[in-house]
């Protein structure tokens, strides 16, 4: 969803840029977020790992988080390129479901707010399984949802982390990176990389999946 359906990645940054910040988490000045793709738990670990800082639980940090994504979604977020493309072309094909490692309750607001919420047979967070990504738990489990086997599935992911899971779940890979993170290794194991949802063509689909 974050980063590939949503214009999000940046709002998620803009928001630990703010939260992080006021905890003395010198976040201000990275380039692009090193945790993308985590579980916000593990992305709140582990920056407290990095610089511990003393007063609101890591439970709390994780809400104010959500709650202020949330917010920037719903009033700066928009639609990538080529995202409601993307589904007619898929959905036509086969069932669709969301695996993401944003957790539901805030998955749910971000697809009520673009009227996609009934798009997916099936909605996956990570904050159900015992690992996030790179661990295959969310997609296995979105794939058991739809009672298809994980090599007749396609994943469509931004990043690195979603490309490793979704091939430990022996699944086929569409990745759409953004410019800053093409060349991290990872991109090279996805069995297409695209510069945009708008560049998923018809005839790849009907020939990977005949």
């Amino acid at each position: 969803m974050d980063g590939l359906l949503l214009d999000s990645e940046i709002l998620w940054h803009k928001a630990e840029v703010e939260i992080f910040g006021s905890l003395s988490v010198p976040l201000a000045d990275a380039e692009g977020r090193s945790t993308k793709g985590m579980f916000v738990n593990e992305v709140v670990n582990f920056w407290f790992t990095q610089y511990p800082w003393s007063g609101p639980s890591s439970d709390d940090v994780v809400q104010l988080l959500l709650d202020r994504v949330g917010e920037l979604v719903e009033s700066e977020g928009r639609l990538l390129p080529g995202a409601v493309r993307a589904l007619d072309l898929t959905g036509e094909r086969g069932p669709l479901a969301l695996a993401s490692s944003t957790p539901m309750a805030l998955i749910v607001r971000c697809l009520k707010h673009f009227e996609l919420l009934d798009r997916f047979q099936s909605i996956h967070s990570a904050e159900f399984e015992q690992f996030g990504k790179p661990h295959p738990g969310v997609f296995l489990t979105a794939a058991a949802s739809l009672d298809v086997a994980p090599s007749a599935c396609l994943v469509l992911e931004d990043s690195a982390a979603g490309v490793l899971a979704a091939k430990a779940a022996r699944m086929t890979v569409v990745a759409v990176p953004t410019p800053d993170d093409r060349d991290h290794a990872e991109f090279l194991l996805a069995d297409l990389v695209l510069d945009s949802l708008d560049d998923l063509t018809p005839a790849w689909l009907d020939e990977r999946f005949a």
